[in-house]
C-alpha cells in the first residue's frame, strides 16, 4: 500500500504524521518511509538511526521500495497543480492533515478543490488538536463533515511529546517518562486501524 501526506500548509503535522503512520505499518509488514519534503524533516528525525523502519529520500526510493510492503511517502508543502495530480494518482490513499484554525482549514479546502476531478482516494485529517475545554477541533470536524469530506473518525491531539520524540530521533511511543507519550501514540494508532486493521 501506497500512502501519502500532502498539504497545502505547513506546520500542520505532515512529517509527524509520515512518520507515526510508518512506525504503525511496519508493526505489521515491512515498511519504507520516502522523504520528498524540502526540509528533509523525516531524514533529520532518523539521523540518530532509532527508528524501526528505513527512512530514504525520494531519489533512493525507486531502488528500495520493491523490499518493502507498504511505503509512506512525506511530500514538499504547497505541491503545484502538476505535482498534486503526481501525488494524488500515484497513491491508494492521500491523506490531508489539517490543524483546526482557520488559515490551514482554508488551506485545506484549497487543496481539496484542486483534487476534483482526480482519480484519488482522500481523507483528511485533524491534527494539533487543542485540549478541552477548546471546542475549535470538534467546531473544525462538525465543518468538515457539513462540507461532505472525507475525514477520519480519529485525530491527532496537540501534545509537546511530539518535539521531544522529535528531538531524540523516536517515534513518540519510544520517548520514556513522559505520561503523554502513550496517549499521543494511541492517537496515531486509531488513525492506523482505519486504514489498516
Amino acid at each position: 500500500m501506497i500512502i501519502t501526506i500532502a498539504s497545502f500548509k505547513g506546520g500542520v503535522g505532515k512529517s509527524t504524521t509520515a512518520l507515526h503512520l510508518a512506525a504503525y505499518f511496519q508493526n505489521k509488514e515491512p515498511t519504507l518511509l520516502v522523504d520528498g519534503d524540502l526540509n528533509r524533516s523525516a531524514l533529520q528525525w532518523a539521523s540518530a538511526g532509532n527508528l524501526p523502519f528505513k527512512v530514504v529520500d525520494e531519489k533512493a526510493a525507486v531502488k528500495h521500495a520493491k523490499n518493502y510492503n507498504h511505503i509512506i511517502v512525506d511530500t514538499p508543502a504547497r505541491p503545484d497543480p502538476t505535482e498534486l495530480k503526481t501525488i494524488a494518482e500515484g497513491c491508494d490513499l492521500l491523506i490531508l492533515p489539517t490543524s483546526p484554525d482557520a488559515l490551514a482549514m482554508g488551506a485545506t479546502l484549497q487543496m481539496v478543490e484542486a483534487l476534483q476531478g482526480l482519480e484519488t482516494d482522500y481523507r483528511l485529517l485533524l491534527t494539533l488538536i487543542p485540549p478541552s475545554p477548546s471546542k475549535v477541533g470538534e467546531e473544525a470536524r462538525t465543518a468538515i463533515k457539513n462540507a461532505g469530506l472525507p475525514i477520519f473518525k480519529a485525530g491527532i491531539r496537540r501534545f509537546a511529546v511530539f518535539q521531544r520524540a522529535a528531538l531524540e530521533g523516536v517515534p513518540v511511543n519510544q520517548v520514556k517518562g513522559d505520561s503523554r507519550a502513550g496517549i499521543a501514540w494511541r492517537c496515531y494508532q486509531d488513525v492506523g486501524r482505519e486504514i489498516l486493521p
